[in-house]
């Protein structure tokens, strides 16, 4: 069993806090006449999430165990709480976002790219460093709470939960981002040279595990086959 000074050992630095966060939210144009309200709420959320992925999985049965297999990438709806100061600023900013994706005038809904914009929600560290941020894209409100009116909670404030929508969240490291630009390129080229490789003009396929066969291109199959064995 490992021992108590192994254990404080384990972590490199301190341990991620969730009170040290904060959240920017970019007001659709249509909203401008609310941006000094956008630019406050940063310091009015009170409470957020970073966000969950989840894989969705079929089953799949040929011979032995259950196989699962992921073919869909979902995320879930993410809730925010804000304080809401004594002008109801706050109330008023999420009710006209509501109202412009779907006006009470005409009950129309809006293009969606009138609406959406991204929400970067942001980790510090014990040092208020930075040290994790991620980007809701495409995020828009889907769900305003009620706020609850009480003769005997004199010395409460009110909470504002916005439950929001968003196509995909995206990971803004610096990591992240040369992952991804890796992967890109891991894909880029494996696609060119399946497509370059794998067909041999002259019609005959080189296996590079099997000398009695000639040609100048590889037969990827072959290849693959062979790595196996």
């Amino acid at each position: 069993m490992p021992s108590l000074n192994e254990f404080k050992a384990s972590f490199k630095t301190d341990l991620a806090r969730p009170a040290r966060f904060d959240v920017e939210i970019a007001i659709p144009l249509k909203l401008v006449a609310y941006l000094n309200t956008g630019r406050q709420i940063k310091l009015r959320c009170e409470n957020a999430e970073l966000p969950s992925k989840t894989l969705a999985t079929a089953e799949r049965k040929i011979y032995g165990p259950t196989e699962k297999l992921p073919y869909l990438t979902t995320y879930n709806d993410t809730t925010m709480t804000f304080m809401v100061s004594d002008d109801m600023s706050e109330k008023k900013l999420f009710d006209a976002w509501m109202n412009l994706i779907n006006p009470r005038t005409t009950y129309d809904f809006n293009y969606r790219q009138s609406y959406v914009t991204p929400i970067t929600v942001n980790q510090y560290n014990v040092k208020n460093q930075l040290s994790y941020s991620i980007t809701l894209v495409d995020a828009f409100p889907i769900s305003i709470n009620q706020l609850d009116l009480d003769w005997s909670n004199e010395n409460s404030h009110h909470k504002l939960a916005v439950t929001f929508a968003y196509y995909t969240w995206e990971n803004n490291s610096i990591a992240a981002f040369a992952e991804n630009l890796i992967n890109a390129g891991v894909e880029t080229a494996v696609d060119m040279a399946t497509s370059a490789l794998t067909k041999y003009a002259g019609g005959t396929s080189y296996n590079p595990f099997n000398s009695s066969t000639s040609g100048k291109i590889y037969d990827m199959t072959s290849v693959a086959q062979g790595f196996k064995t």
